[in-house]
This record gives structure tokens, C-alpha cells and sequence, in this order.
């Protein structure tokens, strides 16, 4: 069965790389999957959406995601502005970057898990304190979340497609999917 997954997040904390990581990761475990960004004023900071589709079967869809059934939200701050839930299948996970579920009526009838990713990406030195880059991080939750790509396949598309500081990156992608709460 197709699930569409949309990426929020703001340009410069690796949006875009999260999605296309993911999409290598869940292709090496053997779905059929489709990943692309969409950008509105190309500048750092500003908000961005990437989106991923995977499935067990040939993707013939070639349109954007309208109905997604996961969010993922890099930016907690985009919770101010953005309406991160527009089309969200009920039931469908939200993952935020936060040290806690945010009391938000707009979540209810979903399900929410939080992940403190900015703290492990400072923690593993990727980024700065004022910018640190979550990225791998929220690619680990997201696969606990899902129970799936294996840990180990997302560690080898973190290796194949972020050619700096790889030992980091793999280290925040696993103490993520250990500390993710749902």
C-alpha cells in the first residue's frame, strides 16, 4: 500500500537531503519510491517541503502530495505559520523535532511522537547551536516510528549520500531512533 510522507522544514537544515536519504534507504529495502522538493523563495531559512511516496509496487502516480499520511517537521517554529496538518490522513503520525508533544488542538486525531533532534545534532556536533543540522537524526526517528527501513540500511544511505562528518551523522540517526517518543 502507498504512503506519502511530507517533509516541513526551513532551507539550510536539510530538508530536501532527509527526503532523498530516506527514499535511498527505503529503495535498498526494496520499495518503489518517489522523492522531491518544493520551494517558494529559495533562500536560507525559508520555509520548504520535500515529499517522499513509497510502495510496494511500480509508482504511477506523477503528481504532488496532497494527502500525506506522516508529516515530518524540522522546525517546530514552522507551528506558528504553516498549517503542517493541510490534507493529513486522519490517523497519520506527526514527527516533531521537540523535546516534547506541543499541547496543539490542530494535532488531535493524529498520532504524535517528538524527537529532541536539535539536542542530539549539537550533541554530535553537526551544526552550530543556533543551526544545528537534524536531518539524520529525524531520518532515525522516522524509521523507529515506522519500524522500517532497518537501522542498517539508513546508516549505509547516510554513508552513500552525506559525504561529511559520516560517523556523526550515522551516531545522530541512531541515538534518535532510540530516543524517539510516541
Amino acid at each position: 500500500m502507498m504512503q506519502e510522507i511530507r517533509f516541513h522544514g526551513r532551507g539550510g537544515q536539510g530538508t530536501v537531503v532527509a527526503s532523498i536519504v530516506l527514499a535511498k534507504a527505503f529503495f535498498k529495502a526494496g520499495y518503489y519510491v518517489q522523492t522531491f522538493p518544493v520551494f517558494g523563495v529559495e533562500r536560507r531559512g525559508a520555509p520548504v517541503e520535500a515529499y517522499l511516496r513509497l510502495d510496494d509496487t511500480k509508482i504511477l502516480v506523477r503528481s504532488n502530495v496532497y494527502t500525506p499520511d506522516h508529516v515530518l517537521i524540522q522546525d517546530p517554529k514552522l507551528l506558528e505559520s504553516t498549517d503542517v496538518t493541510r490534507g493529513l490522513k486522519p490517523g497519520g503520525w506527526i514527527l516533531l523535532n521537540a523535546a516534547e508533544a506541543p499541547d496543539r488542538p490542530e494535532f488531535s486525531g493524529y498520532r504524535v511522537a517528538t524527537v529532541d533532534a536539535a539536542r542530539i545534532a549539537i550533541e554530535n556536533h553537526l551544526g552550530t547551536r543556533t543551526h544545528p543540522m537534524i536531518n539524520t537524526a529525524m531520518i532515525g526517528a522516522f524509521a523507529r516510528l515506522m519500524k522500517m527501513p532497518p537501522m542498517e540500511i539508513v546508516a549505509e544511505a547516510i554513508l552513500r549520500e552525506i559525504p561529511v562528518k559520516q560517523d556523526q551523522n550515522m551516531a545522530a540517526a541512531r541515538q534518535a531512533y532510540e530516543a524517539v517518543r510516541f
